[in-house]
């Protein structure tokens, strides 16, 4: 699983970024989890805002930090 969190660093991105971690620990799942925060691949995405949460080339969410169970539902719908 490839999961890639985009933001310029904020702090907004940083929780979105241990949610994220955190859900993994819980599910017990294994991904290449990784900051995204050079502009250019940012816009790669079409993102209207950040923080972004991308899994497996899809975007998820944009512009909030989502919630662990959110972020739960969707990696378990990727990792099936």
């Amino acid at each position: 699983m490839k999961i890639r969190i985009l933001g310029p660093g904020c702090p907004r991105c940083q929780e979105v970024e241990k949610r994220t971690i955190d859900v993994l620990a819980e599910l017990n799942v294994a991904a290449d989890v990784q900051k995204v925060t050079d502009i250019k691949e940012i816009m790669g995405y079409n993102l209207l805002a950040t923080p972004g949460l991308v899994i497996n080339d899809k975007v998820k969410c944009s512009g909030k930090i989502p919630s662990k169970d959110d972020i739960k539902r969707w990696v378990e719908e990727e990792n099936e």
